[in-house]
């Protein structure tokens, strides 16, 4: 489970370590353009009911934890959807990467694991 400090905020955002990976490709892109944004998850099933949202801007500070060693190979499809949820005017919203077993994409998207 990988994790985000964003800010001065001491409460952690804990993210699956692919999941993050991903989106650490995106939000470094628009930070690195100037452009601020919004990220939103789903609540896990183990904290209170709900959703979150935060404000990215380039001059608050940001930290990517991974617990993995070595980086994990990047989806060229995933990080797209990522960035395209990115350019709308309602931010990222983290979704799940589009694979089903037989390694067919899936175009239904899913909600993905992710603790604050």
């Amino acid at each position: 489970m990988g994790t985000i400090y964003y800010g001065g905020s001491a409460t952690p955002i804990h993210i699956e370590d692919r999941a993050l990976a991903h989106l650490k490709v995106v939000i470094a892109t628009k930070l690195r353009r100037g452009e601020s944004f919004t990220v939103s998850w789903q609540h896990l099933p183990d904290e209170p009911r709900g959703r979150s949202t935060i404000w990215l801007h380039p001059s608050i500070p940001l930290r990517f934890v991974f617990d993995d060693l070595e980086p994990v190979e990047l989806s060229r499809s995933w990080i797209e959807d990522l960035a395209q949820s990115a350019n709308s005017s309602g931010g990222i919203t983290l979704v799940s990467e589009h694979i089903d077993p037989d390694g067919v994409e899936d175009e239904s998207p899913q909600a993905v694991e992710v603790a604050d």
